[in-house]
């Protein structure tokens, strides 16, 4: 007969078992765990592997209650469907590697109200810096991050007025980039393609940029498909045989990100449609994924790595720094430059009569 009760769980370690199996006191084993103190290496060094061996993790909400911070980054992003955040969330990780900081995700959905909810939960856990997509927030959010008294980096996005930090890019700027760009190549009936823009706020920035310098040529948008939901190639495709169907004229169609893009430029591969000369196909953001495709899709490099290690570096530099007078650490501008991806899929100014490898 065997005995099917369930073993009694353990009770969780202490400092004192740590310091029993190191042979040091249990001062000396929390100096080495908070890295803090003077303590020799070879002690540091016993302490550490005692540690390891018995699977003691540190008790960091205990801590916190003397130090009012726990050593986490809080990076609130939008999505973690949309292939532009992991790139960004890659190197922040990176970043924060070499320090005490670990970087905790939530996602908002794009939802405002969700997005108060997520920095409300994660604000409660007192982290030592926050990372928040976006510059646009409800009043109630913002209110929040005002308060909080440590390093906030609000990313991806330079056109508007920043709580403290802020790391991106002008999309208003690179809608106007890409817009010259395709008008520069002879495209003149331009139609529009992307995400429902109420929510996507730096998707919107770009539309009005574009159209702007689309104005300035003389132009106008010919035709527009919106969509609701994630980025898909499979929506590219439709959005892409519908608009072509509906306005059979138009010669340039400017997608609001890259998978949509490549889902409109497999459509055109599939009906035989002569990209880029009878039709010019960009999207936005650079998306890897989309190099390994025989035809490769004109884009921008929207920065995504270097946002991510530029907002990272100052919430390290910052959690360093002393907030005890009860505000942020001075806040950062860092604006950075997208450059435009020729690929094969808009071509150069029809008198070069050449067309980019």
């Amino acid at each position: 007969m065997t005995d099917d009760k369930p073993a009694a769980p353990k009770r969780p370690l202490t400092l004192r078992d740590v310091s029993e199996a190191s042979g040091v006191s249990e001062m000396t084993v929390s100096r080495v765990l908070r890295n803090r103190g003077d303590v020799s290496e070879a002690t540091r060094t016993r302490v550490l592997a005692a540690a390891k061996d018995l699977g003691y993790v540190p008790n960091k909400i205990a801590g916190a209650l003397a130090s009012q911070r726990v050593n986490l980054v809080a990076v609130i992003i939008p999505s973690l469907s949309n292939m532009v955040f992991p790139r960004v969330l890659t190197a922040i990780s990176d970043v924060l590697d070499n320090t005490p900081l670990q970087p905790v995700v939530g996602v908002t959905n794009y939802l405002p109200e969700r997005e108060e909810k997520v920095l409300y939960e994660m604000l409660s856990w007192r982290p030592s810096g926050v990372i928040i997509a976006g510059l646009e927030h409800s009043e109630a959010a913002k209110a929040m991050l005002r308060s909080a008294g440590i390093p906030i980096v609000e990313i991806m996005d330079t056109d508007g007025t920043p709580i403290d930090s802020v790391v991106g890019i002008s999309h208003r700027r690179a809608g106007r980039m890409m817009a010259e760009t395709i008008v520069k190549a002879g495209y003149r009936k331009i139609g529009f393609l992307g995400t429902k823009m109420p929510l996507d706020h730096r998707a919107r920035k770009r539309f009005e940029g574009f159209t702007e310098a689309l104005a300035k040529a003389g132009l106008e948008v010919v035709d527009q498909e919106f969509y609701a939901g994630g980025s898909a190639l499979a929506k590219g495709r439709e959005m892409t045989a519908a608009i072509l169907e509906r306005s059979p004229e138009i010669d340039f169609l400017y997608y609001s990100n890259d998978m949509i893009g490549a889902g409109g430029l497999l459509h055109c591969l599939d009906a035989g449609i002569d990209v880029p000369g009878r039709l010019g196909l960009a999207g936005f953001n650079g998306i890897e994924l989309l190099d390994g495709f025989s035809m490769q899709l004109a884009t921008m490099d929207s920065c995504r790595a270097e946002i991510g290690r530029k907002a990272a570096e100052i919430i390290a530099q910052g959690a360093e720094v002393s907030v005890s007078d009860g505000g942020p650490t001075r806040g950062r501008r860092v604006e950075l430059n997208p450059t435009i991806r020729h690929g094969n899929t808009l071509r150069l100014r029809p008198s070069e009569g050449l067309y980019p490898e």
